[in-house]
C-alpha cells in the first residue's frame, strides 16, 4: 500500500523532513532511488540531458561502490547525489546502531548533505539522530514505477496528475522499475517542459 501523492495534512506532522520545496516558480525536482546501476542509470542520464534537466540520485552505497564510474558521471553532468544507506536498510526493521552504521558507511563514500530513507521507512529516533547531520528528503509525488502490478502508462499518469511547482518526484533507476520508469520519465519531462517548467537538482542551500 502506498500513496502517489503525499497528503498535505501529513507534512506539518513531520516538518523536520523535506517533502517538497514550495515555490511560485515553474520548477520541479526529479529524484531517483536505488542506483546507480549500468543497466538503467546511463539511460536515465541520457533522457535528462535531452531536456537539460538536473536530477538528484539517492544512491545505495553498495551500488555506488560497485560502479564508481557512474557516480562520477552523475556528478560530472551536474546532478546531485544523496545517501540511501549502504545496503538499502528498512529503518522500521533495523536497530538504531545498525541503521546509523549503514548510513555512515554510505556517507563515507558519498559525502553528501542529503539522505532519503529506503521505502520512506524511518523511526522517529533515527530521524532525530540523522537530522543533526543531514537533510532528510522525502517526496511529494511517488510515481509507483516499482509496482509491478501497474502499467507504464499508469505510472506516467500518477506523475502528471499530482506534480506541481516545487514537487519532489520519485522514480527508480533499478531493474525492477526499469520498464515503467523509462516509459514514464521522458513523457513526464516532455509534458512539463512544454508547460515551461525546468527541472533542478536538490541542493542543501535551497532548503529552508
Amino acid at each position: 500500500m502506498y500513496l502517489n501523492k503525499t497528503p498535505e495534512l501529513l507534512k506539518p506532522l513531520a516538518s523536520d523532513l523535506v517533502w517538497d520545496l514550495p515555490t511560485t516558480e515553474k520548477v520541479m525536482y526529479v529524484t531517483f532511488d536505488d542506483g546507480p546501476i549500468p543497466e538503467v542509470t546511463p539511460e536515465v542520464l541520457e533522457i535528462l540531458k535531452q531536456y537539460n534537466a538536473k536530477g538528484t540520485f539517492f544512491c545505495v552505497g553498495n551500488n555506488a561502490a560497485l560502479h564508481p564510474e557512474l557516480l562520477k558521471r552523475i556528478l560530472a553532468e551536474g546532478h546531485a547525489v544523496g545517501n540511501h544507506t549502504y545496503s538499502h536498510k528498512n529503518g522500521w526493521n533495523t536497530t538504531q546502531f545498525a541503521y546509523l552504521r549503514d548510513y555512515q558507511k554510505c556517507q563515507d563514500l558519498l559525502g553528501t548533505k542529503l539522505f532519503r530513507p529506503p521505502y520512506g521507512r524511518i523511526k522517529r529516533q533515527q530521524v532525530n539522530a540523522l537530522k543533526k547531520r543531514t537533510r532528510i528528503i522525502m517526496w511529494d509525488v511517488l510515481s509507483g514505477d516499482f509496482d509491478q502490478n501497474i502499467s507504464p502508462n499508469k505510472c506516467l499518469q500518477n506523475t502528471l496528475k499530482h506534480a506541481k511547482e516545487g514537487s519532489i518526484i520519485v522514480f527508480h533507476d533499478s531493474l525492477k522499475a526499469k520498464d515503467r520508469m523509462l516509459f514514464a520519465l521522458p513523457r513526464f519531462l516532455h509534458h512539463f517542459h512544454e508547460l515551461g517548467f525546468r527541472f533542478e537538482a536538490i541542493r542543501p542551500g535551497d532548503i529552508n
